[in-house]
Formats: structure tokens, C-alpha cells, sequence
């Protein structure tokens, strides 16, 4: 890679770099949930850098890391001393200093890999918040196809239990269906969704996505099975146009998949104004 680490030394880095990565993750959830408990007003900062990053992000393409210009690599190179010679598996060494003859301690190569794969991993925050649609991986793919054929045979098997603890308490209660477990695993089904669709349009889309088509299909018809099947089908034209519409016109694409959900949305609306004139 651009720092030419031997592939023995490889796996060393990633471990200690995701390691890294999830320790420090804990440690900033930690600290946002202690603020937000101890001030709560902290919560609108939040939302304006929410709203900030969105309008930001509305513009960027995506694109992958930048290792030539990574600020972290120009950060070490100023601030801290780096060795250009490996040290075996050690992420420092001692050495003489070029200035005072002093032994002291530098980043080897690896040390300067580990601190640089901790940074690309831990994914930027406007990719969490907005997804990378276009960084989805062949490994991806087969997860999100996994989930979402585990979630769709769940549904199919499971449809008349679920439909009537949604719609009919004391009928379900009547059957003797075991409510409070089928709702769990409705909860389940629905925290598999949301993974599903992290890494298209992220956390703060994700809700977006779920909502829209449904309430889209809510206008067009009022049967259930047939709102899911309108829900999904516009689920899948939004994505495929608001594909098309960030690679034309330059935009993030999990935005304009939203975007164009919304749309949909809205002449679906209209119509119904018009049609009940």
C-alpha cells in the first residue's frame, strides 16, 4: 500500500487499527450520551451540525481516501518523529536524535499504518449519517442479500400472525398467539432493515427510506399486502432514479434517493387532492 508494509506485518495493523477504532467509538458514545445527559440543550448543537453536514454533504462526491493528502499522515509528519526503517513488528523503535544524539523514541512505518488505518476505518462521519451507495462492496452485496431474503421469508411465513397482533389485539389474544413474542421479532426485523440499509443511505436517511414509500403506498390503496408490494416497488424506482440523478447531476447519492422518494410522495398526495375534489 503507500506505505509499503510487508504483507507479514499486514494483519497486525488492521487488528490494532479496528481495535482501535471501536475502543475510541466507545469512548466518544460514551462522552456524547454524558453531555447530552448532563446538558441537554447540547442536543441542538448536534442538530444544527446534523443539518450543516447534510447541506455540506448535498454537494460531495464520493469518493474514496486520499492517502497522498491524508491530514493525519501531514499531522505525524510535523509533529512527531518517524522513522523510515521497520523495526520488526514494533510500532516504535529508539533511535539517536538527527539534532541532540539523544536516544529517543520515533513512529516506525507500521506505527504511522496503524494511527492511519484507525482513520480510515473509523468511516467519516457524513458517510455514517448519509451512506456511500457507490462504496458498497461484493461482500456487501451477499450481507444485504442475506438479511433482506431472511427478512422476506419472516414476513411471508409469518404474515396472518403479525397482521392480526397489529390490527386486532383481542383476536390475536382470542388465537392464543404469542404476542409479546411475534412483536420482538417484528422489532428484530426492523433493526435488520435499518442495517440493510446503512451503507445506502445511512443512519439519518435510513428512517426516510422506511417512512416515504410506505406512506406513498398509504395513498395509493388501502390493503395491506398490496401497499407493501406499491411500498416496495417505489422503494426500488427511487433508488434507481436517484442513482441516475447523482451520477448526472453530480450529487450525493443516498440524498438523492431520498429526495426523489419524497418526490414521489408528493405527486402521490396531489393526486389524491385531486382525485377527491
Amino acid at each position: 500500500g503507500f506505505l509499503a508494509i510487508p504483507r507479514i506485518y499486514q494483519h497486525r495493523v488492521l487488528f490494532w487499527g479496528i481495535i482501535g477504532v471501536i475502543v475510541f467509538r466507545a469512548i466518544f458514545i460514551g462522552l456524547g450520551a454524558a453531555l447530552v445527559y448532563s446538558f441537554s440543550w447540547i442536543l441542538v448543537l448536534f442538530g444544527a451540525f446534523l443539518v450543516f453536514t447534510g447541506i455540506r454533504m448535498f454537494g460531495h462526491k464520493d469518493a474514496g481516501p486520499d492517502m497522498e493528502h491524508n491530514p493525519i499522515l501531514g499531522f505525524l509528519r510535523k509533529h512527531f518523529r518517524i522513522s523510515q526503517q521497520l523495526d520488526g513488528h514494533n510500532f516504535t523503535t529508539k533511535l539517536p536524535d538527527t539534532k541532540t544524539g539523544k536516544i529517543v523514541r520515533f513512529l516506525t512505518p507500521l506505527g504511522v499504518a496503524l494511527i492511519s488505518t484507525m482513520q480510515t476505518y473509523a468511516v467519516d462521519l457524513s458517510h455514517i449519517l448519509f451512506g456511500n451507495v457507490l462504496g458498497v462492496s461484493v461482500s456487501d452485496l451477499w450481507l444485504i442479500g442475506g438479511l433482506s431474503f431472511a427478512i422476506l421469508l419472516t414476513v411471508a411465513l409469518l404474515f396472518k400472525p403479525f397482521l392480526v397482533i397489529s390490527f386486532d389485539p383481542v383476536l390475536a389474544a382470542t388465537l392464543r398467539l404469542p404476542a409479546e413474542l411475534l412483536r420482538n421479532l417484528m422489532l428484530v426485523l426492523l433493526a435488520l432493515t435499518v442495517v440493510v440499509s446503512l451503507q445506502t443511505v445511512g443512519v439519518s436517511l435510513a428512517a426516510a427510506m422506511l417512512v416515504t414509500p410506505a406512506a406513498t403506498a398509504y395513498l395509493l390503496t388501502r390493503r395491506l399486502l398490496p401497499m407493501m408490494f406499491v411500498s416496495a416497488a417505489i422503494g426500488a424506482l427511487s433508488s434507481v432514479i436517484g442513482l441516475y440523478l447523482s451520477y448526472y447531476f453530480n450529487i450525493v447519492s443516498g440524498s438523492a434517493i431520498v429526495l426523489t422518494a419524497t418526490a414521489i410522495f408528493l405527486l402521490g398526495f396531489l393526486w389524491k387532492r385531486i382525485k377527491s375534489v
